[in-house]
């Protein structure tokens, strides 16, 4: 059982150390709002967000007030909407997005989540209107997030979707140019993609959630960094149990917020994300806890050794911490979102490819990557196939967030603002791979996957 008195011991890390409860995010399931009639159901699903998640923001703000705890954001995840809008003859599904968003605005949340579709084995109908529908989906809303799930381990990945995954990245740059394609920031392509993810731009409430429940997810790269300089020197195994004490702590914080959010709002309380989340703000950044372990630069080589290292700890101190840790639970090294990781781009210390290796270990994967506008969909994807090989075969999740910056090129930055920060635009191997791409069809599962 948490109590008042043991957050009193975390106040120094939310004061100096940038600890956050980075979201309170209810997911809700959409099962019951299908329809054949596209406005009915989009009623429906209007009607019932309001009605489950009326009070949301409400309660998260009460809560921070009262425990002292900065609650970031609010969200909302929903059922993956090619499930709900496939119901209906509609040919085109941007009316559930702007229905998404009018609710999202309405209950007061920063993001929603879950115009989705999972076709990691192949598309039926309502998932290829759905993936035809995100672009124009993500330019005319607001708030809207898009996850696309192409690949698992069980089932391998579906190179068709992956092809028209580029091709869609390409559009949704095009039609968001005014704002530094910020739509690209709005949609994730996973492999392994997990159904309790409080996160954004992928969370999405999973067939196997309930009606509705309450996901939060901490953060506190700052806490982490801050802890390890009293770890100078020290061995890297006394460097891990560091972390994992410290990760204890932020976890518990989650909890206390989880359990407090779930009880007000009458709704369970599905999981504790404990995923270091970095922001643009100095000293809260993965990329300085990885140059605190003495690495000149996040980047050189060692890096992937460290941030494995930084990974597994903090799984390791969550789960102690709580019996409810799920979702993506790690480290996260978005680009944009992390002034370490600018710094280390804008210099030239951290490449492409040495994101790729460094996501073999981490919680997620290429994540807020802005590349020159010019970049071909055909590149684009097969960065995402890359990245879903890395998830299938590891047996983890795994995504990419890309941003082909539309009218940017090499040396140029682009502006998101807030949470999504800046990104310097980033060299891309201009060897073709147009051909293999082309091809489609499905690559198969790894051998492992045959587990039954």
């Amino acid at each position: 059982m948490i109590n008042q008195g043991e957050i009193l011991q975390t106040i120094r890390m939310i004061d100096r150390q940038h600890l956050d409860v980075r979201t309170i995010t209810m997911g809700i399931s959409l099962r019951d709002c299908a329809h054949s009639d596209i406005a009915l159901s989009c009623g429906k699903i209007y009607d019932k967000i309001c009605r489950l998640a009326g009070d949301l923001v409400k309660t998260g703000e009460s809560i921070e007030a009262e425990f002292g705890i900065p609650i970031v954001n609010k969200r909302i995840s929903v059922t993956p909407i090619a499930l709900i809008a496939e119901s209906c003859d509609a040919a085109d599904y941007l009316p559930f997005a702007k229905a998404l968003d009018r609710a999202a605005k309405t209950v007061g949340v920063d993001f929603l989540g879950g115009f989705s579709a999972l076709v990691h084995k192949g598309c039926t109908l309502g998932d290829e209107k759905l993936l035809r529908s995100i672009p124009e989906a993500l330019a005319e809303t607001e708030l809207v997030c898009s996850s696309v799930n192409v690949g698992t381990t069980r089932a391998g990945i579906n190179m068709t979707a992956v092809r028209a995954m580029g091709e869609i990245i390409k559009e949704t740059a095009y039609l968001t140019r005014n704002s530094g394609s910020l739509g690209c920031a709005k949609l994730v392509v996973f492999c392994n993609a997990v159904e309790d993810n409080p996160f954004m731009a992928g969370a999405f409430h999973g067939i196997g959630e309930p009606e509705c429940e309450i996901n939060v997810g901490v953060s506190g790269p700052g806490v982490v960094y801050e802890a390890l300089k009293a770890a100078k020197g020290q061995p890297l195994d006394a460097v891990a149990e560091t972390i994992k004490k410290t990760a204890f702590h932020i976890t518990r914080v989650g909890q206390l917020v989880a359990q407090e959010a779930s009880a007000r709002l009458k709704v369970p309380f599905g999981v504790v994300d404990l995923s270091l989340a970095p922001t643009p703000a100095i000293g809260d950044s993965v990329a300085d806890i990885l140059e605190e372990m003495g690495l000149s630069s996040v980047g050189a080589p060692g890096t992937t050794a460290a941030l494995a290292l930084l990974n597994d700890a903090v799984k390791k101190g969550g789960v102690m911490a709580s019996s409810n840790v799920g979702g993506l639970s790690g480290a996260f090294i978005p680009v944009s979102e992390d002034a370490g990781m600018i710094a280390a781009a804008r210099a030239g210390h951290l490449t492409l490819e040495k994101l790729e290796a460094m996501t073999c270990v981490c919680s997620v994967g290429l994540d807020m990557i802005a590349v020159p506008g010019d970049t071909p969909a055909e590149t684009l994807a097969a960065i995402i196939a890359d990245e879903a090989a890395i998830g299938m075969v590891n047996n983890k999740t795994a995504a990419v967030r890309i941003i082909p910056a539309y009218g940017k090129k090499l040396g140029d930055r682009v502006e998101f603002g807030g949470l999504l920060g800046s990104a310097p635009i980033m060299p891309v191997n201009t060897c073709s791979p147009a051909e293999f791409v082309l091809r489609g069809g499905r690559i198969p599962a790894p051998m492992h996957s045959l587990r039954n």
